[in-house]
């Protein structure tokens, strides 16, 4: 892989928590990703699976800079990101951006959500107000929602919605890299299949590099073509997905494939 190719790259990256063993006790420690590696090409959707407890969404927060690693590397577009300045990272987020798994509950219950979807804009000094309420409009647009849904609260809108909501927030500053952290998993099947559609419409129109955090291969086989497979914070194994679904080289995998649930293709 010619390194000019790589948007991301992690290299042996551990992060161990300290949990508390009770009074009297000492602290002992929990080893919730442990040494692994794997680059991203610009352009790709790379999956990174594995159960609950696996340490997929640990590598997620570490990614996003909102968890500090033990040890190991991160490199965005050749920067390295551990131990960047609090201000670099600011700057980052421009470029970095995640959808979680319920953007409802990251929006303000309390104000319109159009502004909140233009907040980002402001807020890195990217345009005026009226800008931004152009382009959050824009924005909602382009995700599937309407205009006058601009000055609505979030507790009026639907799940699928909400996602498409969140969606539109990520993009508003145009960024180069997504986080994707189980972003339906809260969703019934046939709205994930929207959602993920539009996620690789976006891609496309947009030159967008991605990382989704699942524990569902069927999403995985739908929207990546590179992957991963985490089993108590190391990789079991990693490649490209029509290898890794045609041919498993461990237990985990061969079990995450018959849990498989196949999603229904949007009409």
């Amino acid at each position: 892989m010619n390194r000019d190719d790589v948007l991301l790259e992690v290299t042996d990256l551990r992060k161990v928590f300290s949990v508390p063993s009770g009074w009297g006790k000492r602290n002992r420690e929990v080893t919730a990703v442990d040494g692994i590696s794997f680059r991203v090409r610009r352009g790709e959707t790379w999956g990174l699976i594995g159960e609950s407890g696996s340490g997929k969404t640990t590598t997620g927060r570490m990614i996003l800079g909102l968890e500090t690693p033990t040890s190991g590397s991160i490199r965005f577009n050749g920067e390295e990101l551990t131990g960047v300045s609090r201000e670099r990272l600011r700057q980052l987020r421009q470029k970095i951006q995640v959808v979680f798994q319920d953007s409802g509950s990251a929006f303000n219950p309390r104000l319109p959500v159009g502004a909140q979807v233009g907040a980002p804009l402001r807020r890195f000094g990217l345009c005026t107000g009226a800008e931004a309420k152009d382009k959050a409009v824009d924005l909602m647009e382009k995700v599937g929602l309407e205009s006058s849904h601009y000055d609505r609260y979030i507790h009026e809108f639907s799940g699928g919605q909400r996602q498409r909501l969140g969606i539109a927030r990520a993009l508003t500053t145009d960024p180069e890299f997504l986080v994707l952290d189980e972003p339906t998993a809260a969703l019934d099947v046939s709205v994930q299949a929207q959602v993920l559609n539009l996620l690789k419409d976006l891609q496309d129109e947009r030159g967008l590099t991605m990382l989704l955090i699942t524990h569902h291969l069927a999403l995985v086989e739908h929207m990546c073509d590179s992957a991963g497979v985490l089993h108590h914070g190391s990789f079991a194994e990693q490649g490209p997905v029509d290898v890794l679904l045609r041919t498993p080289e461990s237990a985990i995998t061969s079990a995450l494939l018959e849990a498989v649930l196949e999603p229904q293709a949007a009409s």
